[in-house]
């Protein structure tokens, strides 16, 4: 099922937010309060609590007409409560991350919540699980059918012997003990299950893909690894399953998942109190051929973004690193805690 719509049907005839984040002004005002005054708009913004959605997604999870969806659109983006961006040729939105110096923050916080304090739609609701499930399978999909093939495309983008280096200096400025437990969602070919297996006492390795697994699992008997466990599902089969962690690690997989916004909430419920979460992945980009080539759902992500999850899901943000990589290429390696409670 296609969930995407040029990107230029809608955002070329959108003009900037009328808000600056210095100044108001009675237009400003009336603009959100008009937002806020439909039905239709209240859902959009219901829908867009967690994740980013397309504009095709959007009509299928509401069951509305894409001419009439847009309009609503443009009113809550004018509104400065929705942002977009775009993933090559497609277009998806978000909610606006609230920023302190907004002269209307206060407001739009008191929004967000009372939306998200609304009765759930029960059949919306089912709609938002089918799409990301759609997306699972896309990317489920794609490494059944290019397992073999996926390693020579990623190395055009990242090739993990260009970033171990870095990231070990950043595992070792984590400052955890040799004994704990560190869990990879989605190793690929296993390429860092070695440095882990050395660094720490136990690894978890966790895909949701089988043929990729078998790749993982090669590696590791070939490098004569005795402390690696394998685990097929995502974060939320680990969840189920009762894991836990000190230390969760994402390397260049987030791009694959579906619901990014899930997958940290669902970290924060595998990590033992004062876990870390090191997510490495590409800075936001625009060359669309990785999503044929490697399976990519999201063109990279925003520094914002990140952050924005992580806080949401109880995360302090820490050390963070940038590194320039082929191809116009950049990574982040970005370091976050969770937060103990008191």
């Amino acid at each position: 099922m296609q969930h995407f719509a040029p990107a230029s049907a809608i955002v070329s005839a959108m003009p900037k937010p009328l808000a600056s984040a210095d100044q108001l002004s009675v237009d400003t005002l009336v603009a959100l309060l008009k937002a806020c005054g439909d039905g239709l708009r209240l859902q959009i913004l219901r829908v867009l609590r967690a994740d980013s959605l397309g504009v095709l997604e959007m009509c299928s999870i509401l069951d509305t007409r894409q001419s009439a969806l847009s309009h609503h659109l443009k009113v809550l983006y004018n509104a400065g409560l929705i942002a977009s961006r775009r993933e090559g040729n497609a277009i998806f939105y978000r909610r606006t991350f609230l920023n302190s110096d907004d002269p209307l923050h206060s407001l739009k916080s008191h929004l967000y919540d009372s939306v998200d304090r609304l009765p759930p739609d029960a059949v919306t609701e089912a709609r938002l699980v089918q799409v990301k499930k759609e997306r699972e399978q896309q990317s489920l999909d794609f490494f059944s059918k290019c397992a073999d093939k996926f390693q020579q495309n990623q190395d055009l983008v990242a090739d993990a012997r260009q970033y171990a280096g870095s990231l070990q200096e950043l595992l070792e400025g984590i400052g955890l003990p040799g004994n704990s437990t560190v869990m990879e969602v989605g190793p690929g070919e296993g390429k860092l299950l070695p440095l882990l297996s050395r660094r720490f006492g136990r690894v978890i390795a966790l895909d949701n893909s089988e043929e990729m697994l078998k790749l993982a699992r090669a590696t590791a008997r070939e490098a004569q690894l005795t402390n690696v466990r394998f685990v097929a599902g995502d974060t939320a089969t680990a969840a189920e399953q009762g894991l836990k962690a000190d230390l969760i690690l994402f390397s260049m997989v987030l791009h694959h998942i579906a619901s990014p916004a899930e997958a940290f909430a669902q970290c924060a419920s595998l990590l033992s109190p004062g876990g870390v979460l090191l997510v490495v992945d590409l800075c936001r980009h625009h060359q669309d051929w990785v999503r044929d080539s490697c399976g990519d759902l999201w063109l990279g992500f925003e520094a914002e973004e990140l952050c924005n999850w992580a806080r949401q899901a109880g995360f302090n943000g820490g050390q963070h690193l940038l590194q320039g990589l082929r191809n116009g290429f950049q990574i982040q390696m970005r370091v976050f805690q969770l937060v103990s409670e008191i």
